[in-house]
């Protein structure tokens, strides 16, 4: 039997083993094409996400090349913030007339939070059975298979790769989750490219700025000039809305605003702001920027305050000047934006520095300004004394002296008016010269008495129907205490309203006079004096003040040309004596 053909179902044996090893190779060879075109996506999508370098850019790209490779219907990058929630949200496959139904974007719970709290990939064939997930907001369209895979930028968590529905199966399986972690490594490096990018950008505009604000510091440009670009500057390189530059005022605890500019800048430009107000104190007492999410919901300060109208995220630092917060410099968004970054915040506080040496300047320009003045009233009064004074002075003597030669008695009369003359002019050059160095030994201008006798005569001027005349002699500046100045003046207002109420008067002379430790206040005028019946309250006030201070009051009537005569005087210890 030795020499039997095989029968027909042996010959078929080798052939079936060979057709499924074929099959199987052939499935093998598909799988490896598969692998093979996969890992080619993947190169592809590395070199893709990493040619871009603007930031907004990198993360729309990263997401849509994770929803080509895992084959998904929807996918989102979260951005997670400071607060560990997500700032800011990147959808692929949602439309914008969706996305508007839907409303607020995500900010990083459920699902979404899960991975923000437990940064490792995460794979669902059912969303709804995790124990995080609590459904999805009305309009949301329906997910069920989940992949996320967490993004780090040097070892710190940058955000969140979200996936959902995949296509043509109903989860993702493990080579979907090692292909997009492999696209999460990739794109935690071009994200940090793309931010030392933005960070090189950012900086090369701060430098352009300060630059700018340097040259038109050493140019001399004004003060409100050099405050407003500088202010103008922050506004635009930080993409805040507003922004403004407060100076403190710590005698009234508060910030009063040299400049506003950007949203709601008339509002903002006429605000005083309180000195107790959280956050404004937050910035006065740190070294870093304070920032503030949302200013409306900050408790460090109320709601309702005017300065915050509008805006949201608020960043603010000070402007230090010789050790010591002399102001602020405030940024805000408008509300609902996103808020300020590090990488925003971190160059404003040198830049703030030359806010403050801006202000420092135009502090030292006006002490200048105030020393040249000064110097030159001081000037004005010494020539007045070295050369008016004693040219009037030579005058009215050459003047007596040559009355012995005149014989003619009008002619002796008109030489003696005219020397009377010459003297009443040096005396008032003297009060001037008083006055002027007066305001130059350190009070401030406008806050003296001459000022305020000046003010008062000033301001009867429409009540009288005619401006009256004032003389001024003495340093009543310097050497009259204040509480004597309140009454003086008190008694001129009353002279001056009685001159205007009863007399009828056509001029009124006022003579302010200190010298020899009294102080003398004439009020002369030229009408028909107090009627007999008029109350007499004023001047018994007028008599009571001069009393009160050990002086007294004489009241005269004119038998010259009528009109009536009230005299004040008291006594006077120089102010500081």
């Amino acid at each position: 039997m030795s020499g039997e053909r095989p029968g027909r179902s042996e010959q078929h044996l080798p052939k079936l083993r060979l057709d499924e090893l074929l099959d199987e190779l052939q499935a093998r060879i598909d799988a490896a094409r598969g692998t093979q075109d996969r890992v080619h996506s993947l190169l592809e999508a590395v070199l893709s996400v990493g040619r871009e370098l603007d930031l907004p850019q990198v993360l729309r790209g990263i997401v849509e090349a994770a929803v080509v490779l895992v084959d998904a219907e929807y996918g989102a990058l979260g951005v997670i913030g400071d607060d560990r929630m997500l700032s800011e949200f990147h959808t692929v496959g949602i439309s914008g007339e969706q996305r508007a139904r839907i409303g607020d974007l995500p900010s990083g719970h459920g699902i979404l939070g899960e991975l923000i709290r437990h940064p490792e990939p995460l794979r669902l064939a059912e969303i709804s059975e995790h124990s995080s997930s609590y459904g999805f907001p009305p309009h949301h369209p329906p997910m069920h298979s989940f992949l996320g895979v967490p993004i780090r930028v040097r070892d710190q968590v940058f955000g969140n790769l979200y996936l959902t529905e995949k296509r043509g199966a109903a989860e993702f399986d493990a080579e979907d989750e090692s292909v997009l972690s492999t696209l999460a490594v990739a794109a935690g490096v071009a994200i940090e490219n793309a931010r030392l990018y933005e960070e090189t950008r950012l900086r090369e505009r701060w430098l352009g700025a300060s630059s700018e604000v340097t040259r038109a510091l050493l140019s001399g440009a004004p003060s409100t000039d050099v405050l407003e670009l500088i202010v103008e500057q922050a506004r635009q390189i930080t993409d805040a809305d507003a922004g403004m530059i407060a100076e403190r005022v710590p005698e009234e605890n508060a910030l009063r605003p040299l400049l506003a500019v950007g949203l709601d800048a008339d509002l903002r430009s006429g605000l005083v702001m309180s000195g107790h107000d959280g956050f404004v104190a937050a910035v006065l007492s740190t070294a870093e920027p304070a920032v503030s999410t949302d200013i409306q919901e900050d408790p460090r300060t109320s709601k309702d305050a005017a300065q915050w109208a509008g805006l949201g995220p608020v960043v603010g630092v000070p402007l230090e000047a010789g050790g010591k917060a002399g102001g602020v410099l405030l940024l805000g968004r408008a509300a609902g934006r996103t808020p300020f970054k590090d990488i925003d915040t971190r160059p404003l506080l040198g830049f703030a520095g030359q806010a403050a040496l801006a202000l420092e300047l135009a502090e030292r320009r006006r002490d200048a300004e105030q020393i040249t003045l000064l110097r030159d009233r001081d000037r004005i009064a010494r020539d007045l004394h070295d050369l008016a004074i004693q040219r009037l002075f030579a005058a009215g003597m050459t003047l007596q002296s040559t009355q012995r030669f005149v014989e003619h008695p009008e002619a002796v009369e008109r030489l003696s008016r005219t020397v009377d003359d010459l003297d009443e002019t040096i005396k008032i050059i003297r009060s001037t010269i008083f006055g002027l160095r007066a305001q130059g030994g350190g009070t401030r201008e406008g806050s003296g008495l001459r000022a305020r006798v000046s003010d008062t005569v000033t301001a009867a001027t429409s009540t009288l129907g005619f401006a009256p005349a004032v003389r001024i002699e003495g340093l009543v500046d310097t050497d009259v205490p204040g509480d004597v100045a309140d009454h003086a003046l008190a008694v001129l207002g009353e002279a001056l309203s009685n001159a205007a109420r009863h007399s009828g008067a056509h001029s009124v002379d006022v003579y302010l006079r200190y010298g020899q430790g009294e102080l003398t206040l004439t009020v002369t005028d030229d009408g028909r004096g107090i009627p007999a019946g008029a109350a007499r309250s004023g001047l018994k006030n007028m008599e009571e003040r001069a009393l009160a201070l050990g002086g007294g009051l004489r009241l005269d009537e004119r038998p010259e040309g009528g009109g009536t005569r009230v005299a004040w005087r008291v006594p006077v210890r120089p102010a500081g004596g």
